[in-house]
């Protein structure tokens, strides 16, 4: 293997790594650190395909986090950055879960671990409305996709249905529409 690529690898597993190390709440809460890296800081990617990357990695089965990072690295190393990057987004969760996992039930009882966490959970829901945000302004301002995005809230957020039902009755109606505005552009 080349230095150059040898370089990437370590740099997708490091900077996917940290992100996977300093971020609690979960993917949605990643997002705004994978965009500062990837966008950013390593300018691997356009703002604008953070939006795609984050629909892919919404629409397919897995953790949003494993998916952007498997998507990141697959389009900046194919198969070998892929893995490079999952395995640094998965492996600080899993050592600290691991370590976690033996010494929580010794201090849960303790009122400043359960106060820690209530401050954990406050700033996770920070983190995703600052990423809705960021991606709500990315989307195109017409009726449709607003209309969609609309429905899709409340199918899945009032309504409580299936998101993979959502997720696919949003993409049904996204054909539909596009199948009639560009039926009425053919001559």
């Amino acid at each position: 293997m080349s230095q150059p690529r040898t370089k990437l690898l370590w740099q997708l597993f490091f900077t996917f790594f940290t992100i996977g190390l300093f971020t609690f709440g979960g993917g949605y809460a990643m997002l705004p650190l994978i965009m500062r890296e990837v966008v950013h800081h390593h300018h691997w990617m356009k703002e604008d395909e953070i939006l795609e990357m984050t629909a892919i990695a919404e629409s397919t089965p897995g953790p949003i986090a494993v998916n952007s990072a498997t998507f990141v690295g697959q389009r900046m190393a194919g198969f070998s950055g892929a893995l490079a990057a999952t395995t640094g987004v998965v492996l600080p969760s899993f050592l600290i879960i691991l370590l976690l996992s033996q010494v929580l039930d010794a201090f849960s009882h303790l009122p400043a671990v359960t106060y820690a966490f209530l401050g954990v959970r406050a700033g996770v829901l920070a983190l995703i409305f600052h990423t809705l945000w960021k991606m709500a302004k990315k989307l195109e301002r017409s009726t449709v996709p607003i209309l969609i995005a609309s429905l899709a809230f409340l199918g899945a957020g009032i309504l409580g249905l299936n998101a993979i039902l959502v997720l696919l009755c949003c993409a049904v109606f996204g054909l539909v529409v596009f199948q009639t505005t560009h039926k009425e552009e053919t001559p």
